[in-house]
């Protein structure tokens, strides 16, 4: 959401009230070893618990991975991007955390460095777009090192301006005609049912377990050379019935989705910047480019190019930008619902048909801008109105084809940034009052009526309680480890202990969107897993097991009524795979799965730490 947590050990432990009204309480688990998952927090909950004393981890520590050296090719006086420290609790020995609920933290009035941002002083790294870098945990810090100072947050996520993937940008992303025709996080086509079929649940879904879930590495991509020990924007990847299609150094490739041999590949001009997760039904997407290379004397040339992308001919079929007087606009994200490109930044937005048509551009007198939109089903536009720290955000449904506003929800005056989950149903994520205190960039969601534009419900998502993260300051649409579908928000809760020694596991809840309940629907990870939503398929969810030290990772199908997990893939427990496999995070890297099929891969590509280490862009596994 460069950036992938070190892989783990591979031995064994040794011995030795801001905002809407709403109706309900918030619903989040308590403290203690497991999550209760229904009852409401108590008076005070999010203020600074007592100081918990830490387990003491076995001596097995994760190894750490090079930290970006300073160089040119960033924006001069952004930090440079750090790769995530493996957050303790991938079932693999590690520092533990205080119970679950109560993380460790400073005395209440010391705050701690801000949660996964870099330190001032370093200097970005070759080819980073201005964009703002995910939030990423770091080893070692009690409890995950949850809380932060939100101003710093604030301060550093504006100077950074640099973004991630998806993570990262970080995106996980459904896939081909059968599994429907949104990459998208959240999953937004939903499902009408649930219903099991009595064999596993899968009968609403079309995904189904293959007779033997065992999978094999089919292909495995080299990571790009990259020059001057630098970091370049890699995100970007989809797939089609044909082709696995992934963003390189400015360059799109098509492999082949069992053999990773290359079909075709687009060449840029310069590195990705955004990437849309959203495929039209003829396969066609479209991603945001800078015009050149960075070079030490123009480190960034600014994401002004808009392409439109054909993933099953393998060609670019039109290149865009957008000017406002003679001024050459620059933009942070990009997005595609039906046949509308939209783009947006502080600018203001932006669109285009398919055809290449320009439908809307900023007008220089308007007082509020479209930073971002979310697409697939609808589309939906965060518009921000006032100065900041009077800001309002309007949440906008709005005709792709016109832009003409169908409905709109204006949220609380005071809260900087949104994200949009899901545009059908309508979810919307957002940090208000800055309580969500672990850089997730959530402490609430906000159901929406799109039809009409009224609240529906508030969920209160705490942040010591639920894992998922959502960028929302440039990328609007930038949300991972949650999915939306079933009129339901299913999440992940944070790690907590498990059942043996040093184990750390989780859950996925079920949260309705009518009511901002919990359904009491709970999916476990298993002892020393940690379980991520990746899509709806259907009336069923879609989710990834990041595996313990010992054992592979796994996708299951989980039925939409009686939560039943069916295993869709198993993979080896071999060293050398795993070491592959746990170095692609579900929080800072790119997953698809479909039919029997997982591709991973990375959103940032930088100079190899040293010439033992063999690095990779993408790796494919599969079942059969």
């Amino acid at each position: 959401m460069t950036q992938p947590p070190p892989p783990p050990p591979q031995q064994p432990p040794q011995g030795g009230g801001f905002g809407p009204p709403q109706d309900q309480p918030p619903q989040t688990p308590p403290p203690a070893a497991g999550p209760n998952l229904g009852k409401a927090p108590e008076p005070g909950y999010g203020y600074p618990q007592a100081p918990q004393t830490p387990q003491t981890p076995p001596p097995a520590a994760p190894q750490t991975p090079p930290q970006p050296p300073q160089g040119y090719g960033y924006p001069q006086g952004a930090p440079a991007p750090q790769p995530p420290q493996a957050p303790p609790g991938y079932g693999y020995p590690g520092q533990q955390p205080g119970p679950y609920g109560q993380p460790q933290q400073a005395p209440y009035g010391q705050q701690q460095a801000p949660y996964g941002q870099p330190g001032y002083g370093q200097q970005p790294g070759y080819g980073y777009p201005q964009q703002s870098m995910p939030h990423q945990p770091q080893a070692g810090q009690p409890g995950g090192g949850k809380k932060l100072n939100t101003q710093m947050l604030i301060i550093v996520a504006a100077v950074v301006a640099i973004a991630l993937i998806i993570g990262g940008g970080v995106w996980y992303a459904s896939s081909g005609k059968d599994e429907g025709r949104e990459n998208d996080t959240a999953g937004q086509s939903g499902g009408t049912g649930g219903t099991d079929d009595g064999n596993g649940g899968t009968a609403s879904g079309k995904e189904k377990a293959p007779s033997d879930p065992s999978a094999k590495v089919l292909f495995q991509v080299p990571a790009p050379e990259v020059k001057n020990d630098s970091t370049v924007v890699v995100s970007g990847s989809w797939l089609t019935d044909k082709a696995y299609v992934k963003s390189g150094i400015a360059q799109i490739v098509g492999y082949d989705r069992d053999k990773g041999s290359e079909l075709w590949k687009i060449p840029l001009d310069g590195p990705v910047c955004q990437a849309s997760r959203h495929v039209t039904d003829d396969n066609l997407t479209a991603v945001l480019y800078q015009p050149a290379m960075p070079t030490k004397a123009d480190p960034s040339h600014g994401c002004s190019q808009i392409a439109l992308i054909d993933l099953d001919a393998g060609k670019r079929l039109w290149t865009k930008t957008v000017k406002t007087g003679d001024q050459l606009l620059n933009f942070d994200n990009i997005t595609l619902s039906g046949k509308t490109v939209a783009v947006g930044s502080t600018s203001g937005g932006a669109a285009f048909d398919v055809s290449g048509k320009l439908l809307w551009s900023p007008k220089p007198a308007d007082s509020c801008y479209d930073a971002g939109y979310g697409g697939g089903e609808k589309l939906v536009a965060v518009r921000k109105c006032g100065s900041y720290d009077q800001r309002q955000l309007h949440i906008q449904t709005i005709d792709p084809k016109s832009g003409k506003v169908i409905s709109e929800y204006k949220m609380t005056e005071g809260i900087e940034y949104a994200s949009i989950v899901s545009t059908n149903p309508l979810v919307v994520a957002a940090d208000v009052g800055d309580s969500a205190g672990d850089g997730s960039g959530i402490s609430d969601f906000f159901s929406i009526d799109s039809k009409t534009g009224k609240l529906r419900t508030r969920i209160s998502a705490p942040g010591e309680q639920f894992a998922a993260r959502c960028e929302g300051i440039t990328r609007v649409e930038a949300c991972n480890l949650l999915a939306v579908g079933n009129d339901r928000l299913y999440l992940p809760t944070e790690e907590h202990d498990g059942t043996g020694k040093y184990s750390q596991t989780n859950e996925i809840v079920a949260f309705d969107l009518a009511t901002g309940k919990q359904t009491g629907q709970r999916a476990d990870a298993g002892d020393g897993y940690t379980i991520s939503p990746l899509r709806m398929d259907g009336g069923n969810l879609i989710a990834y097991k990041r595996p313990p030290y010992d054992k592979g990772g796994q996708v299951v199908s989980i039925a939409g009524g009686s939560f039943k997990q069916t295993t869709l893939l198993q993979n080896p427990a071999t060293d050398s795979v795993r070491d592959v496999e746990t170095s692609m995070s579900p929080e800072y890297s790119e997953f698809l799965y479909a039919e029997g099929h997982l591709y991973m891969s990375k959103v940032y590509a930088s100079k190899r730490s040293t010439v033992r280490e063999k690095e990779y862009l993408a790796v494919g596994f599969g079942t059969g």
